[in-house]
């Protein structure tokens, strides 16, 4: 795979945009890139320059650009005396907002900067040494210089500040973004950019400079887990999920001697209840689901490294921002596209370290390190205080080192100030090595961004595909980075490409859904947005209650009349979202059966704590239930009742055997020997017992569960997970009767019905 930077590292070297025919990228950068000159990467401006960079120097006819006079290469003087001066630094190596390399030929494409707009304009002409006056009161400055030094000291002034004046630094200006990306904030406008490959995201990771590596695989909440990647542990090489015996290690050893680990982030949890105690009690249901989404060799593992995050809210962020920042190394976000990655990269990138960093440990005496060591009573306490006491050797040795480079004696202890100092120096010496070195040009990854306490953070929009490359940002001074990769493609083509351009907007749930509850009788059928979705039942004589969670709208209707809606071949006026001719490409995607059992839950009083207090397995009926995914937009909560089979019997009226006791021990006996045989032979074969548990339809014990049919674009874009039986949960809040602050106005339907028939007579 060709480098994507190798252009701006020629171009970085020679000073010139790099041939047409020169520059190609791999797949992990928009191919739109593809064959379009970048400009030469910025440098930090010297002391005392003696002439400005160019964009571009003398080159073939066919590939000049004419650029204004004032950025061009050649100076002002020398084209016009009148000419504004030269410019003080250059555009950013790479956009900080989508990662694009920077190129100024084709306004159509990613990394396009335009150098006439104000905002790049100023950042272009901005110099740190120049300052701006602030007029005030002449005649009041000129009389306090006036009045005695005696008393200008009571009044806390001296001679020197008021010879000063008024002068103020200017305001730095913020690193300019592109302009597709200037347009993605501001007039919600773009074009997606291609997305990587799995293959392509392993190999970006293994160029990681850090011998730390955290994977954090971001899943969204709206249609969990349809965009989990099943594969990303094999993909990547991550050692295995740590499972539910205590001795499972958590971490394990990769390639190159490096430590990796993941991480499940679910973000956007806001979306599934309205309290965040409610969504923290879906924590066992959500590590269940997970599992089951991640395959048989994840059944057993342990999962406790899921965490369900809400940006929106602030749920769980700030933890994930305090792990990031006492991990280190390089924090990784992967994940599909649209699962809120440059969203959360903001709110959990720590902001503001490192600049007056203080947390210096103290260096202690041989005898205090003894002391401490001594104090220690169990275990646990001595690790921590061996770990702290390594953390101050590596800090003593980097004193030390930063004592030789400036020529101070090694045991000469150096101040936080002074710390401090010397970093910053070193770190603008290597950043100038940096602009003037050649990088690697098989390199994937971008070069590393210089350190800054409040760095302009990657542009979030619901535009599939916004970051275009790696968006590397350093934080709390080499201590670690946080890196937003592209999202990997959900399936192709999108969803949004059946779609019309001004309702694309309308597929993303931006808050909480109250569902409304939707009854299907038998030969109904459900469509969302106008045809895009169709759930028939395919269950005779059964009656489904359906909540859909989606923000597109529903409609009810007769089964022949929604498959000539969703087909485009009928006359009547329902809004619809699709485009034109979009008809003959829907596709059945599957049968799903309603196959888990959630009596309980959606019951109601029957078997709530408060009221019935009935069990499921005596209630005369079942309720089977499950959710409908649909990829990036929402989930369809379906759930229908079934009565018990002719003859059957509550559990505690049936006569039970008066050997039942010893018939379950016999039982339960002959299934841990034949555990037991299964476990020696896979032993002898070498694999990994894995013990088969019942299916659904054991459990069940059902002849035939509730069956649905899902039509989508081209049979895709559908899932099905257990149910989460969000129902519960949605609608106005119940207050018990007790609790109401005033009795309820009464219902005048009842009493306008009676008054009708009095006033046609």
């Amino acid at each position: 795979m060709r480098s994507v930077l190798r252009p701006t590292s020629r171009a970085a070297h020679f000073n010139y945009a790099t041939p047409h025919s020169l520059f190609k990228s791999p797949a992990l950068i928009c191919p739109a890139l593809q064959g379009y000159p970048i400009i030469p990467p910025c440098s930090r401006p010297k002391s005392a320059p003696s002439s400005t960079r160019s964009f571009s120097t003398p080159r073939p006819r066919y590939q000049q650009v004419a650029l204004p006079a004032e950025f061009s290469g050649e100076s002002a003087s020398e084209q016009n005396p009148s000419a504004p001066p030269p410019l003080k630094q250059n555009l950013p190596r790479t956009c900080p907002g989508c990662g694009a390399p920077t190129q100024i030929h084709d306004a159509n494409e990613a990394g396009y900067y335009n150098v006439r707009r104000n905002a790049i304009k100023e950042y272009l002409e901005y110099d740190a040494e120049e300052t701006e006056t602030v007029l005030e009161d002449d005649v009041y400055n000129r009389a306090l210089k006036q009045m005695d030094p005696k008393q200008l000291e009571e009044l806390g002034m001296t001679r020197e500040v008021l010879d000063a004046g008024n002068r103020i630094e200017k305001k730095a200006p913020d690193t300019p973004v592109c302009d597709r990306c200037h347009k993605l904030v501001h007039h919600h406008a773009g074009v997606p950019i291609f997305h990587p490959s799995v293959e392509a995201i392993q190999q970006t990771i293994a160029e990681s400079p850090h011998r730390r590596n955290h994977i954090y695989h971001v899943v969204d909440a709206a249609d969990f887990p349809l965009s989990l990647i099943p594969t990303l542990q094999t993909s990547l090489r991550l050692p295995k999920l740590r499972s539910q015996n205590r001795r499972a290690k958590h971490k394990g050893w990769v390639a190159n001697d490096r430590i990796a680990e993941v991480s499940f982030i679910i973000t956007r949890s806001d979306l599934l209840a309205p309290k965040k105690e409610q969504v923290d009690a879906l924590m066992p249901y959500i590590q269940e689901v997970l599992r089951d989404a991640l395959g048989r060799t994840n059944k057993l593992a342990r999962l406790g490294n899921v965490k369900l995050v809400s940006a929106h809210r602030g749920w769980w962020t700030k933890q994930v921002k305090e792990d990031i920042w006492e991990r280190g190394g390089a924090g990784w976000l992967v994940g599909k596209v649209n699962v809120g990655k440059s969203n959360l990269f903001e709110f959990v990138f720590p902001k503001g370290r490192g600049a007056d960093y203080q947390d210096l440990r103290k260096l202690r005496s041989a005898a205090e390190r003894e002391a401490m060591l001594d104090a220690a009573e169990t275990m646990d306490e001595l690790t921590k205080v061996r770990q702290e006491l390594a953390k101050e050797d590596e800090e003593f040795d980097r004193r030390q080192k930063l004592a030789q480079q400036h020529a101070l004696p090694p045991q000469k202890p150096l101040t936080s100030r002074e710390i401090l100092q010397r970093e910053a120096e070193e770190e603008e010496r290597k950043e100038e090595e940096e602009d003037e070195e050649d990088f690697d040009p098989d390199a994937l990854l971008p070069p590393p961004q210089p350190y800054t306490p409040y760095p302009v953070l990657p542009v979030a929009s619901s535009l599939p595909g916004t970051t275009a490359s790696p968006i590397r940002l350093p934080f709390g001074r080499d201590r670690g980075e946080l890196v937003d990769l592209p999202g990997l493609a959900r399936t192709n083509p999108g969803l949004e490409t059946f779609v019309e351009p001004s309702s694309q907007k309308s597929l993303v749930m931006t808050s909480r859904i109250n569902a409304e509850r939707f009854v299907l009788k038998p030969g109904q059928s459900l469509l969302l947005g106008g045809g895009l979705i169709r759930i028939t039942p395919t269950t005779p004589d059964l009656i489904f209650l359906i909540h859909p969670f989606v923000p597109i709208e529903p409609h009810v209707t007769r089964t022949d009349k929604a498959i000539a809606l969703q087909t485009q071949s009928s006359d009547r006026h329902v809004p619809s979202i699709l485009t034109r001719n979009v008809g003959e490409q829907m596709h059945s995607a599957g049968r799903f059966k309603l196959k888990w059992d959630a009596t309980r839950k959606l019951s109601g009083p029957l078997t709530s704590s408060t009221a019935g207090k009935l069990r499921p397995e005596n209630l005369p009926f079942r309720v089977f239930s499950t959710d409908i995914l649909i990829e990036g937009v929402g989930w369809v909560e379906v759930s229908a009742q079934l009565r018990r089979p002719q003859g059957w019997r509550a559990p505690g009226m049936v006569k039970k055997d008066a050997n039942h006791a010893r018939e379950a021990k016999l039982a339960a006996f002959k299934s841990a020997a034949e555990e037991r045989n299964a476990k020696h032979e896979a032993k002898l074969r070498g694999e990994e017992y894995i013990k088969t548990e019942p299916s659904e339809e054991e459990l069940a014990d059902v002849a035939e569960f509730p069956e649905i049919e899902v039509f989508s674009p081209l049979g895709k874009f559908v899932g099905a997970r257990k149910p989460m039986c969000a129902s519960v949960v949605s609608g106005p809040k119940f207050v018990a009767s007790r609790d109401r602050s005033s009795r309820p106005r009464r219902s005048m339907k009842s009493v306008k019905s009676q008054r009708k028939p009095a006033a046609k007579d």
